[in-house]
């Protein structure tokens, strides 16, 4: 009884041993992501009408908005902060958004060392995901 789960441990584990090895150089190498992974949200302000129904939509409440209006009596938006520390990445801000300025992409690495980095300024990442790629205005 006790000899055939050893002998049955000790199987898996050679097996394993000599196996293909399943370690992942992270760092070095990125890992494929498959195509429907949550993992970050990106606004493209330009394309946000200030509508509020992300903010309405957060089960959370981690969307907080604020927009004023112009010489046309148009909102404009001014800052667009999100709580990432609170977020779910469940997506329904997203489906939400009217003109798709709000989506969720792959961008995985958001590991912070203190809490008030988690505290997003939407607006300032947008302008400096452009100056990053080369799409500077």
């Amino acid at each position: 009884m006790f000899g055939k789960g050893l002998l049955k441990g000790l199987s898996i584990t050679i097996k394993r041993l000599y196996g293909p090895n399943l370690t992942e150089y992270y760092p070095e190498v990125k890992p494929i992501l498959p195509s429907r992974t949550r993992s970050s949200m990106v606004l493209e302000p330009e394309k946000c009408i200030s509508c509020g129904l992300c903010v309405n939509a957060c089960p959370n409440q981690v969307i907080i908005l604020t927009s004023e209006k112009d010489d046309k009596n148009k909102k404009v938006l001014q800052t667009y902060n999100m709580n990432m520390g609170r977020c779910l990445l469940c997506g329904l801000c997203t489906e939400a958004c009217p003109t798709k300025a709000l989506k969720l992409c792959q961008v995985y690495e958001n590991a912070v060392y203190h809490r008030e980095e988690l505290l997003w300024d939407m607006m300032a990442r947008s302008k400096q995901a452009k100056i990053s790629s080369g799409k500077v205005e």
